[in-house]
């Protein structure tokens, strides 16, 4: 066999070693986090345990999941949700106006009425992120992706696409039904799985853009959750009342037929927020490695800032714990988790005399790029007389 066929050979097991080992650990995490999940309804798992597994195991997959925006062709350009600057100096504020109506609404309206009002929205929200979440994996048994249903223009609303592979049609089918029993039963292990893929659907779905737009993000953050719980009632008031899927419980006393049980509560915004900049990380991971973005999430590569990144995290959470328990109130997370991701990503760039890559890692720029690349190879082919189909073809062989 000529030495070329042999090397070949050998970077086609190399390949299939890397994907089978990213693949272990990628199943590995989903089924750690639903036996967190599972266990939790019938034993009374340690809450710095529970809390601090659950947590990062979300933003573990929701993390990894994430590297697909990093295919432009699998995920049109025009479907990406990018942050902008100006959006991640907006969000202290507009989470602060959203905050303070909820608070509002909860002292001066009837508290069940609203409680009604926001489980039927996050129900119906629940049943789209349910449905993205768990098709992937349905869609292994349920194969094909022959697409159902419709997509039109609708006034106001614009394009919606309504078409579905049958293991995404299976998938909202469970998900409605799911969503049902929750609303009547507000049970917290089905509060806990829509918390769950609201969580990893936001981290999977949204980019921050750049580093830059991340540690804006997270500064303007820090001092918002630290007024808004050590200065007022207000977070820790609505958090109580807000009798919906906007955080995670974790039992301290299971509830029985006499008794409701006991809870501890971490909002979802304390695994999003840290979760999304840590996806950044794993996205410049990748492109550092230059890996081929397809099935990326299934890939072993060298992840030193989201390695870095996410064991800061576990450790922020695990003095948001200690400190909660030590003086017995309740703490603002990003108080601790901030200052933990940002010091971990910077301190790796050191490490690596990687500030300058850090710092001019611009995803926003890389869609750009991608955008005029296609624009430019469709309007060659267009001259040429091939369809746009035709194109799409093509790039994808």
């Amino acid at each position: 066999m000529a030495p070329c066929d042999t090397d070949s050979n050998l970077n086609e097991q190399v390949v299939y070693k890397s994907y089978a080992n990213g693949t272990i650990m990628y199943n590995a995490s989903f089924i750690a986090l639903f036996s967190f999940w599972a266990a939790s309804y019938f034993i009374v798992i340690p809450v710095s345990i529970n809390l601090i597994a659950t947590s990062t195991l979300i933003i573990f997959l929701g993390c990894h999941r994430s590297l697909r925006l990093l295919d432009h062709d699998a995920i049109p350009l025009e479907e990406k949700e990018t942050l902008s600057e100006k959006d991640a100096y907006k969000f202290p504020i507009i989470g602060s106006v959203s905050l303070f109506g909820l608070y509002s609404a909860f002292k001066y309206l009837d508290k069940d009425m609203v409680n009604i009002i926001l489980a039927c929205y996050f129900s119906l929200v629940g049943v789209f992120t349910l449905t993205s979440t768990f098709s992937p994996a349905v869609s292994v048994v349920i194969k094909g992706t022959s697409k159902y249903g419709f997509k039109r223009t609708v006034p106001v609303l614009g394009e919606v696409d309504a078409t579905m592979t049958k293991a995404e049609i299976f998938c909202m089918f469970l998900s409605m039904i799911f969503c049902y029993f929750y609303v009547q039963t507000k049970h917290y292990i089905l509060n806990n799985v829509l918390g769950i893929s609201f969580c990893v659907q936001a981290i999977e779905r949204v980019s921050l853009g750049s580093y830059k737009i991340g540690a804006i993000l997270l500064i303007g953050l820090f001092f918002y959750d630290i007024f808004w719980v050590f200065g007022t009632d207000v977070m820790v008031t609505v958090a109580k009342s807000f009798d919906g899927p906007i955080k995670l419980l974790f039992p301290r006393v299971l509830p029985s037929l006499s008794s409701k049980g006991e809870f501890s509560l971490l909002g979802l915004g304390d695994i999003v927020v840290p979760g999304l900049f840590i996806a950044l990380l794993i996205r410049y991971d990748a492109t550092r490695a230059t890996v081929a973005p397809v099935n990326a999430e299934c890939k072993a590569f060298p992840k030193p800032y989201f390695m870095t990144s996410i064991a800061a995290y576990a450790f922020g959470l695990m003095s948001t714990v200690f400190v909660m328990y030590f003086f017995n109130s309740a703490q603002p997370a990003l108080l601790y988790l901030v200052p933990m991701c940002l010091g971990a990503s910077l301190s790796v760039a050191v490490v690596l005399k990687d500030l300058s890559g850090l710092y001019a890692y611009d995803e926003d720029a890389a869609n750009t790029r991608a955008k005029k690349a296609k624009d430019a190879l469709l309007g060659r082919n267009l001259i040429d007389g091939s369809s746009e189909a035709e194109v799409e073809d093509k790039k994808k062989k």
